[in-house]
């Protein structure tokens, strides 16, 4: 499955006329052992890691590649910097806690009608969604004592 979902990163930068470059290589291999949900800098440490040679920028550099190409998008929840969540899959799901900032992430397309209708009615070819739910978790909701 791993080597799958990096074929299609390698696929998509050569259909955009990008060529696969051993910083980037390094990037993607990072950003798909670790599942995405982070940012820039915690990528570039842990790039670094495995790639001493990959500075802070091309990370930085690369998820704005990679974000033109549709296979990452950044996420801001409230936290000041963008984590970086994969789209290869074509949806993505969250609920996000307002009072701890936990991400809890879900598979369960909950969108696929509207995303049919909406499809429809403007004539509009749907490659992917990103759905963000914002509340509180069940910590946060029993954490709250009223008078």
């Amino acid at each position: 499955m791993a080597n799958e979902r990096y074929n299609l990163f390698a696929e998509r930068l050569h259909q955009h006329g990008y060529r696969l470059t051993p910083a980037r290589q390094a990037v993607i291999t990072t950003l798909l052992a670790t599942g995405g949900h982070l940012s820039a800098d915690t990528l570039a440490e842990a790039v670094h890691e495995t790639a001493p040679q990959v500075g802070r920028m091309t990370v930085y550099r690369t998820l704005d590649l990679l974000s033109q190409v549709g296979l990452v998008r950044p996420v801001y929840q409230g936290t000041g910097a963008a984590h970086y969540v994969l789209i290869d899959s074509g949806h993505h799901h969250h609920l996000v806690c307002a009072g701890c900032d936990t991400v809890i992430e879900f598979d369960d397309c909950v969108v696929a009608e509207i995303e049919r209708v909406v499809a429809e009615r403007f004539q509009f070819e749907v490659w992917g969604h990103l759905v963000e739910f914002y509340g509180r978790c069940a910590n946060c909701r029993d954490a709250i004592h009223y008078p």
